[in-house]
């Protein structure tokens, strides 16, 4: 644990010198197939990520690959990167000049996750990212982002940092006021990385993945402040080490393993807090709402006064519900995890120094989002567009899945989701009251699919050695869960006990 001594003279510090201390907080929760993030800020979430291993290609993973297809007409290239769905990228002037073949093997980067029928979207400008630099796979030389223009500071990297072989080096903005013997550090850690790549390149048999296990939470730990005071839950030993590694000598980053019977999400009230995100409407402090829905193609954000009524000046009402929705939207982008196009619906503001107020809330809102959004201007219409990198699964798709008594028109939490939740109420009444009997309430829109597999949907909930009555009702959220203490509550259930039969016929 941090030590509250430790707290209690690091916050003094920090008022002293005028500073904010924050809090982080960091649940990693890791099961066969779903890796679960959320982070939280001085006790609020602000920021949730799940990974699904689906054998599907993910932005930032880099591949083996074969060109299978080149289409001048189109100036697109096919590639097989050994799943199931081609990938495609652009034809440049560049591969062109190299004279690129078909059945040429290629090293490759996925900068689009695949869609529908269409694969995902390559290009064979790799690169590693870290925290302050970013090596380019097969390029050569020492390169500043944009953003940096302090010459001096410049000239000092160039001749304290030897230029690597085969693979270029770009500083990243906080990469120009970080310490060298750190800087060169990740460089080194990074030309390892690329090392291993390069020699599965060139020996590896096949199209495979090369680079891109858990690219969320290395992320994450990449975008670790050291203004923050960090903790870190985890809970499985792999993780414990990997971790570990990354954490060593950095005293403002603490590690614990969780050993709870309960899952790592339901102990510490994750999972209640994340299911309140599936409710499109976030009411504004102010007396204002914004509603998020999705459609097929992006999400719209919908902005409303409400009943915010305060001010007599309409204009004032506007703007103060606007600026409120501003800052809202920047974290419920993070929390949701939305991602692709964005669209919001400001109330107007006829005014346009009101519009530069709003959008620089919104900017402030979104900034710690380092390098996956891009902002655009106001519209006409009082729209504002935003791209935002995709990075794992939004809630709606973990959770979610589309009814099929309205054919796909309404949205339900998932068989596979609510299998998990049941099995979170299991375990946690079996522990804490030894406690081997319950009744399930499942919505009838189940029925059939629970009833197709039973084994596997009593095994999913852990309950293969518990006595299970289930029943099925209408309307209900998802289910309900009682536990059975007395034979009266079991005698009036009798004709809903799983069978033994039922429980282990596959």
């Amino acid at each position: 644990m941090i030590n509250l001594l430790h707290l209690v003279q690091l916050r003094a510090h920090c008022k002293l010198k005028g500073w904010c201390l924050r809090v982080k907080e960091i649940f990693i929760e890791r099961r066969e197939k779903i890796l679960r993030i959320a982070i939280k800020s001085n006790n609020e979430l602000i920021e949730s990520i799940v990974e699904e291993n689906n054998n599907e290609p993910i932005i930032g993973e880099i591949y083996k690959g074969k060109i299978k297809n080149i289409l001048p007409a189109i100036n697109s290239i096919f590639v097989d990167i050994g799943l199931d769905k081609e990938g495609y990228m652009y034809y440049s002037e560049e591969l062109k000049a190299k004279g690129i073949k078909k059945g040429e093997e290629i090293l490759v980067e996925v900068i689009k996750e695949p869609i529908n029928d269409k694969g995902a979207k390559l290009t064979s400008k790799v690169s590693i990212p870290g925290k302050y630099v970013v090596l380019n796979c097969y390029e050569k030389g020492i390169n500043f982002s944009k953003r940096i223009e302090d010459n001096e500071k410049k000239n000092i990297i160039l001749n304290n940092i030897k230029p690597l072989e085969n693979a270029s080096i770009t500083i990243r903005t906080e990469g120009i006021n970080v310490d060298l013997v750190e800087l060169n550090d990740e460089i080194n850690k990074l030309y390892k990385e690329f090392e291993n790549i390069d020699n599965k390149m060139k020996h590896s048999l096949g199209q495979k993945k090369l680079y891109g296990e858990d690219l969320s939470l290395i992320k994450i730990l990449n975008n670790s402040d050291k203004n923050e005071t960090t903790k870190i839950y985890v809970d499985t030993d792999i993780d414990f080490e990997k971790i570990e590694m990354f954490v060593r000598g950095k005293e403002n980053i603490k590690l614990e393993k969780h050993d709870n019977f309960r899952n790592l999400f339901d102990f510490y009230g994750l999972e209640k807090e994340l299911l309140k995100l599936r409710h499109n409407k976030v009411n504004l402090p102010c007396g204002g709402y914004i509603v998020i829905d999705k459609t097929e193609a992006m999400y719209v954000i919908d902005i409303n006064t409400g009943k915010n009524i305060k001010e007599r000046n309409f204009n004032k009402t506007i703007l103060e519900t606007n600026l409120e929705a501003a800052k809202e939207i920047g974290k419920q982008i993070r929390l949701r995890n939305l991602s692709g196009i964005i669209v919001i619906d400001f109330i107007d503001m006829r005014d346009k120094s009101q519009k530069d107020i709003v959008m620089d809330a919104l900017k402030e809102s979104l900034k710690s989002d380092k390098g996956n959004i891009k902002i655009f201007p106001f519209t006409q219409l009082d729209l504002v567009q935003i791209a935002r990198k995709r990075q794992g699964k939004s809630v709606y798709e973990y959770m979610e899945e589309k009814c099929t008594l309205c054919k796909g028109r309404g949205m339900i939490l998932k068989l596979s989701y609510i299998a998990g939740l049941i099995k979170n109420d299991i375990v946690r009444m079996k522990e804490e009251n030894s406690i081997g009997c319950f009744h399930i309430e499942l919505d009838n829109l189940y029925k059939d699919r629970v009833n197709e597999d039973m084994f596997n949907f009593i095994k999913e909930i852990e309950a293969l050695d518990k006595e299970i009555y289930l029943t099925y009702v209408d309307n209900i959220e998802g289910y309900k869960i009682e536990p059975l203490i007395f034979q009266g509550q079991k005698d009036n259930l009798k004709d809903y006990k799983v069978s033994v039969i039922e429980k282990y016929t596959h």
